[in-house]
């Protein structure tokens, strides 16, 4: 699970500091296919980035699985996102000169890679529709198969959460619908919790928990149709 508590976090633009965050309140359970939707500017992937433990929040608590993101030492996050968090980008950033199966084993190049990593990552490729395509550089590939081979590489550590950014947004719609389509159908395989960031609401279903930022804080009360925002709590 995943409690966000009271985080508040700002960013000099310019003169100026930008409060990105206001001491916003959430929960995600684990397992969940989770949205965080809103305006640009309204802090969605701030929030993504400090769930990932890429950036540190000016206060508050992040609790993922109970333990504190924030009183994590700079090795202990360097773990945390190495062997329990996944990351999709909308930019796919891929390797140019390594081929699609080198690619998904990336996060296993500073150890070595191992006989069975190289066969679970093949086994990915084929379950995502690139089975044909493993020695691949990413020129050979269309924006639709490289972020299937990001999808394959955020997975291929098994981790307990993905955090996605944007992941269609470099895509057209019919792509868009299949990567959603193989996002899900790997979620629900998996049992990982899977959070969005998205502009686009039309890959939401009423089964999805929905997170709605506004000005840096959670819109709480306000129901999309059948949206789940039942576990959502609004900023303390």
């Amino acid at each position: 699970m995943i409690d966000v508590r009271n985080v508040t976090k700002s960013f000099r633009s310019g003169s100026r500091w930008v409060q990105a965050l206001r001491g916003l309140s959430c929960r995600i359970e684990g397992g969940r296919f989770a949205f965080i939707v809103g305006p640009s500017g309204s802090g969605k992937s701030t929030l993504l980035y400090l769930m990932g433990s890429l950036d540190r929040p000016d206060s508050g608590q992040i609790l993922v699985d109970g333990r504190d993101l924030v009183r994590m030492s700079e090795a202990e996050q360097n773990a945390y996102r190495r062997d329990r968090v996944g990351f999709i980008f909308q930019s796919f950033n891929l390797i140019s000169n390594l081929t699609a199966l080198e690619n998904v084993l990336v996060p296993f190049l500073p150890r070595g890679v191992t006989a069975h990593q190289r066969h679970r990552a093949a086994d990915l490729l084929t379950e995502v529709g690139l089975g044909d395509r493993l020695d691949h550089r990413p020129y050979q590939l269309s924006g639709g198969e490289q972020q299937r081979v990001a999808i394959a590489r955020a997975l291929v550590k098994q981790p307990v959460l993905i955090l996605a950014d944007e992941p269609t947004g470099e895509l057209d719609s019919k792509t868009g619908d299949e990567i959603y389509t193989i996002l899900r159908r790997l979620q629900e395989s998996s049992g990982t919790t899977l959070v969005v960031v998205t502009h686009d609401r039309r890959f939401i279903t009423p089964d999805d928990l929905v997170l709605e930022i506004q000005d840096g804080q959670l819109a709480n009360g306000h129901e999309m149709g059948a949206v789940d925002y039942a576990t959502a709590l609004s900023a303390r």
